[in-house]
């Protein structure tokens, strides 16, 4: 029979509009207000924690509960005065080992959260929140291959018992002095045979100097290399500490984009990115004078660094290991039952590691902690963030035995910095310190403002269509206009369901513009079945035709269009990529909701009926 679905194909089609509905239902909840509160450096928050939470707050607003996810603890308000006045008690009364931070909460209802449903993730545009520009130093990048290359060129000309007289650094090449020609000559070959990227001259002077230049290739992947690596170690810092879908990523040549929707506290933002630590290991100079070495009198290859007392630490300065071969980092207990740190390193790392304590047993090895601090500029109309290296020891140990890609950090004072420790590890290394050049704070009533606006576009745009579709077309502009209603719903219902997906102004553009191009295929179609009509064709054979004969020239023009959106979204950053994706999105649901679930519509009302006439 012409113009009927078979009932399963009916019951697919409700199926899917109600699943679209449904996980598009957590949209009209909105968000509370709320604070989030997390432990410093990432710390999980135990059961005394959430205690002595619950006995801050109480005072203020009894009524408020204390919601446990993650080991962290959020707490909801509806006046935002309070919220503001329990923050700043939060924050006197928990001291430096907590980050409080204000956000905004979803206020979805249990039975949704239980099956998955989360309302539409909004971009920093429409939810407020924290935009920042960093700025990744490459000279510093730089220096550290630098002073690499001139560790492994001492490595490898001490092995082929080749002497050099000195290696210094300048600017970003690596001079060699040797005592003679021959020698020079001799080391030439093996560091060109063993260094592709770096290009070794002889140097015209008496010195008998061989002049290492990194090739520009090399430079370009260093820099590369620094900006992208530091993209990862921040989006695990923020990840770790839980804020809800940050944006991170990369602007030019050596900048960064943070941006995090619905943060409103700036100060602990800062704190979040600038909480990323590595390791260094060192040989302890035993031979130094410590006396001397803390009235900063030390030889040219050491270091005065400090421990954890405060007591001066004579160091070399050749760096064994640094943190960038950490694979992994738990923390645990020993034998004995003190807190350590278990380390995995990368198999470079390992075989790094391996030969030079093959050589050093029964020499102490310190374990230098480096964290990068957050220093506010002092001059109130500069906001520019700038990071300061901070090192101490936290270990030192006796070399007992060859080491391996497994090794362990012990002498921490507790189970808390152990766990700290091992985080921060796990988050990875800096390759270069980074600085917020801009900073911008969105306030949430602009969000508000920005989400009325575009909802105002839509509405407008929605009723002037089904006003134009139901005038022009009659009974079956209706048809199209539920149609219309469908496509919105499944396409909220997608966008939420897709876990990196962000609604953001373009995203509200793309929405609109889908709203057009949707009511495309009922054109066609419609047209399709008038031009039948005019042809004298029954009203069932009409109908049937015109979906038949439109649905090729709908497929094409669709493809080409979420073609061109694949192409957008695959090119574009940022605001580009938003709309591309919800026009995809939008182009795929009009082609389901237009061609399907229309048809189905007019199968069940038109279809299998004697019709002499349509309104159409």
């Amino acid at each position: 029979m012409l113009n009927k679905y078979p009932l399963w194909k009916n019951i697919l089609i409700v199926v899917v509009l109600i699943v679209g509905a449904i996980y598009a239902l957590p949209n009209i909840y909105g968000e509370d207000q709320a604070i989030q509160i997390s432990g410093s450096k990432g710390i999980t928050l135990e059961k005394e924690d959430y205690e002595k939470i619950e006995n801050v707050i109480k005072q203020d607003c009894p009524d408020c509960k204390v919601e446990r996810n993650l080991g962290q603890a959020l707490i909801r308000f509806k006046d935002n005065d309070l919220r503001l006045r329990i923050k700043e008690k939060l924050v006197s009364e928990l001291g430096d080992n907590y980050v409080v931070a204000l956000n905004l909460a979803a206020a979805t209802p249990d039975w949704l959260k239980s099956i998955g449903a989360k309302p539409l993730k909004l971009g920093l545009d429409l939810r407020g929140g924290l935009h920042f520009l960093m700025e990744v130093d490459m000279d510093e990048a730089i220096k550290k291959i630098v002073n690499q290359m001139i560790q492994d060129i001492r490595t490898e000309l001490r092995e082929e018992k080749i002497r050099l007289s000195g290696i210094r650094s300048v600017g970003q090449d690596v001079v060699i002095s040797f005592r003679d020609a021959d020698t020079r000559d001799s080391a030439m070959r093996l560091l060109a045979s063993k260094h592709n990227d770096w290009v070794f001259t002889d140097e015209e002077s008496s010195s008998f100097e061989i002049k290492a230049v990194m090739k520009p290739e090399k430079i370009k992947e260093v820099k590369t290399y620094a900006v992208e690596q530091n993209i990862n170690i921040i989006r695990n810092r923020v990840n770790e500490l839980g804020v809800a879908e940050p944006l991170v990523q990369r602007q030019g040549a050596d900048r960064i984009i943070v941006e995090l929707p619905g943060v409103e506290d700036s100060a602990r933002a800062k704190e979040i990115l600038g909480a990323t630590a590595t390791l260094e290991f060192r040989l302890v100079d035993q031979a130094a004078d410590i006396q001397s070495a803390a009235s900063g009198t030390v030889s040219a290859n050491d270091e005065v660094l400090v421990d954890k007392n405060g007591r001066p630490v004579v160091v070399t300065k050749h760096v064994i290991l640094t943190g960038d071969h950490i694979i992994d980092a738990k923390s645990g207990m020993d034998e004995n039952g003190r807190p350590e740190v278990n380390i995995s390193l990368d198999s470079k790392g390992g075989n790094t590691m391996s030969n030079f304590t093959k050589d050093h047993i029964g020499q102490p090895m310190a374990t230098n902690f480096i964290e990068y601090k957050v220093v506010d500029a002092q001059d109130s109309g500069d906001k520019t963030v700038k990071f300061r290296k901070v090192e101490q020891i936290i270990n030192v140990a006796t070399i007992q035995a060859r080491l391996g890609n497994k090794f362990r950090i012990t002498g921490l004072d507790s189970p808390t910095e152990a766990h700290n420790l091992a985080l921060l590890l796990r988050a990875g290394a800096l390759i270069a310190p980074i600085q917020i050049v801009e900073e911008r704070n969105i306030g949430p009533s602009l969000g508000k403002q920005n989400i009325e606006n575009g909802m105002r576009a839509m509405l407008y745009g929605l009723a002037f269509l089904a006003l134009f579709m139901f005038i022009y077309y009659g009974a079956f502009g209706l048809v199209a206009n539920l149609a219309l209603i469908f496509n919105m719903i499944l396409l909220v219902g997608v966008m939420s369901m897709i876990p990196g997906a962000t609604m953001t102004l373009p995203g509200i553009a793309g929405i609109v513009l889908t709203i057009g191009m949707a009511v495309d295929a009922n054109v066609l179609i419609f047209e399709r079945i008038r031009e039948e009509i005019r042809n004298n064709r029954g009203v069932q054979q009409a109908i049937n035709l015109g979906y038949e004969r439109a649905f090729v020239t709908i497929l094409d023009s669709n493809i080409t269009s979420i073609l061109v959106a694949l192409i957008l979204f695959a090119v574009g950053t940022g605001a580009v990529k938003g709309f591309a994706l919800v026009l995809m999105i939008g182009l795929i649901c009009s082609m389901f909701t237009a061609v399907t679930c229309c048809r189905a519509v007019v199968n069940i009302v038109w279809g299998g009926r004697n019709i002499k006439n349509l309104w159409i």
